[in-house]
């Protein structure tokens, strides 16, 4: 679609979206966005303070990702963006599970869902999230895992609506290694058949 175009039946122009694979030249804009993103992700659960801000902290993520990207800790390890033209709005990570309970060549793991909070509820989410359910089935994983906070039921209701349900399993992460923030998640499962 070309954001300069009018529908036939006369709305609005749409802006050009896509999903790819994310580029070490796109660790900036994914740095960033994620520096906006997440303390609205974890407001109430960890204090605002926690959480790195200003041009240091881009410039030490941006340098996190650039390497990410360029060296993935697997094969199978894939960074997806969402763009709206050549912007990017969210991304999200797919790779092998890491959980002791699951075979990492057969269960894949989505660790990363990240929209811009601006530009939720656009179909950003949903593009991202078929992205990384088709990559996780192309690198040939019959099943995907994902940890969600606990109280996170928007999210746990945007995965829902997708087919992803509770496995039971759950989990407390000590954030800060004291104790003294600690987050519970809960971890949802597909069949990617």
């Amino acid at each position: 679609m070309s954001g300069d175009h009018t529908s036939s039946q006369g709305r609005r122009p749409s802006a050009d979206v896509s999903v790819r694979v994310a580029w070490a030249e796109d660790a900036p804009a994914i740095a960033s966005l994620q520096l906006r993103a997440w303390p609205e992700m974890y407001a109430g659960l960890v204090p605002a303070e926690a959480f790195p801000s200003g041009p240091d902290a881009v410039e030490a993520a941006t340098a996190a990702w650039r390497d990410s990207l360029a060296r993935p800790r697997d094969a199978r390890s894939r960074a997806l963006v969402a763009l709206e033209r050549n912007r990017v709005v969210g991304f999200a990570l797919t790779g092998p599970s890491t959980d002791p309970d699951r075979d990492p060549v057969a269960d894949g793991e989505l660790s990363e869902l990240v929209l811009d909070p601006a530009e939720r509820r656009l179909g950003h989410g949903s593009r991202l999230l078929q992205a990384a359910a088709d990559t996780l089935r192309a690198d040939r994983f019959q099943r995907a895992v994902t940890w969600v906070v606990a109280s996170d039921d928007a999210l746990r209701g945007f995965l829902d609506g997708a087919g992803w349900a509770p496995d039971g399993a759950h989990r407390e992460l000590d954030l800060d290694g004291t104790g003294a923030v600690r987050v519970k998640q809960v971890r949802l499962h597909t069949d990617l058949g």
